[in-house]
């Protein structure tokens, strides 16, 4: 399941202050596998439902590094969108993603630099209203001088 805004390119000389996109997904084991698999981080406290039951987390959780890429989703296909450079993003992680859970992700624009094209983005993903991550991106947006 994935609720979004349309997706495309807002060109740094559309950007302005407190602008936002974001993005709801549903976390499915099938996402977690696919994530292992690709990113090869097999820890069994996201795969091996006996072994997450004996950790901190008491269940099984998604990586973090999934959630945060909803993050990147919204920032690669919205806001800016198409044609932005990730520059840096500071994450950190508040509570477990579950599978099961539907993450909401959403970016704001902090900051902008025309000049040199640089957006900031707070960062930020929910889980029915609690915070599960929280960061800041800094962007390098597409410009229509550069089409």
């Amino acid at each position: 399941m994935l609720d979004n805004l349309p997706r495309g390119t807002i060109c740094i000389e559309d950007i302005e202050m407190g602008m936002s996109r974001h993005l709801r997904k549903q976390v499915t084991d099938h996402d977690i596998a696919l994530f292992a698999e690709v990113s090869t981080d097999r820890n069994p406290v996201h795969l091996d439902d006996a072994y997450a039951q004996d950790t901190i987390f008491e269940g099984r959780i998604a990586h973090g590094m999934l959630t945060a890429g909803l993050v990147s989703a919204v920032i690669g296909e919205q806001l800016p969108g198409h044609g932005t450079v990730y520059l840096g993003q500071t994450l950190k992680f508040l509570a477990p993603v579950r599978p099961g859970d539907t993450v909401l992700a959403e970016v704001t624009v902090t900051g902008i630099d025309i000049a040199k094209r640089r957006v900031t983005l707070d960062c930020r993903c929910s889980v029915d209203g609690r915070p599960v991550l929280a960061g800041e991106a800094k962007v390098l947006a597409p410009s229509r001088k550069f089409d």
